[in-house]
């Protein structure tokens, strides 16, 4: 019988070299009864490490993945990023990559972007913390300048944008949107400004030289749709946390 569980699957980052996914709430699935209902990934989060750990134990028998093989950080919204040979835990940062057959790589969200890329050609991938603070800090184009001297080939490079906070959503001060190009900053149509994160983060891949074509951006918005993604934004302490996941299988 098949799992209830719904995942999202990139397109591109599944091809059987390569697999990719996008874990969903699952609320009316998993802990209906609990604090934080649904499938809730992050240790960080208002429930026993235990219900975390059961919950971890049902994405890796989901994606036939076991916990050992991912690799996991304490994401602290900077840009250090770290090449990893193995799973567990690989300490405070916001980037993993990996060249290693069988490692997965993983990254929480509850409304910044997790951005996931690959090189199936020359066997690199990485996975990236994407929230206002990493974008503006440059997070995404060093994730692509370690890549490439891992042997990535930006004109080959596939990358998956997961749901996050869209700009109709995304309210900042002055102190925040004057960090982004006004490009990705609407001041006009709201009181407050309101920045287009993924937009952004786009622009950024774009001008390193990522194809545009290359680049899957899912349209889903953490904060609007409660059925479908944890949002921190619209459920605070109660938010639970949701995961990317690349893996290289050959």
């Amino acid at each position: 019988m098949s799992s209830p569980l719904k995942l999202s699957k990139p397109n591109a980052l599944n091809d059987g070299k390569v697999s990719a996914w996008f874990t969903l709430k699952n609320a009316e699935f998993l802990n209906t009864r609990n604090e934080i209902p649904g499938l809730n990934l992050g240790f960080n989060t208002q429930v026993s490490s235990q219900e975390i750990e059961q919950n971890r134990g049902l994405l890796s028998n989901e994606i036939a993945t076991p916990l050992n093989q991912i690799a996991y950080a304490n994401q602290i919204h900077g840009t250090e990023i770290r090449e990893v040979t193995k799973g567990g835990f690989a300490g405070e940062c916001d980037g993993l990559i990996t060249t290693t057959v069988g490692v997965a790589l993983a990254i929480q969200v509850a409304d910044c972007a997790a951005v996931l890329l690959c090189d199936k050609e020359q066997g690199v991938i990485a996975a990236v913390h994407a929230g206002w603070r990493g974008a503006v800090g440059g997070i995404i184009p060093k994730v692509l300048e370690i890549m490439t001297r891992k042997g990535m080939k930006v004109e080959q490079i596939q990358v998956y944008i997961s749901p996050c906070i869209s700009k109709e959503m995304f309210e900042v001060g002055e102190e925040v949107a004057e960090q982004f190009p006004n490009a990705f900053v609407d001041t006009k149509s709201f009181d407050k400004p309101r920045v287009d994160l993924k937009g952004f983060i786009t622009h950024q891949l774009v001008e390193s030289g990522v194809l545009d074509k290359h680049i899957e951006c899912e349209a889903g918005c953490t904060v609007l749709d409660s059925t479908m993604y944890y949002s921190y934004r619209r459920e605070r302490e109660k938010s639970g946390r949701m995961m990317a996941i690349i893996k290289l299988n050959y």
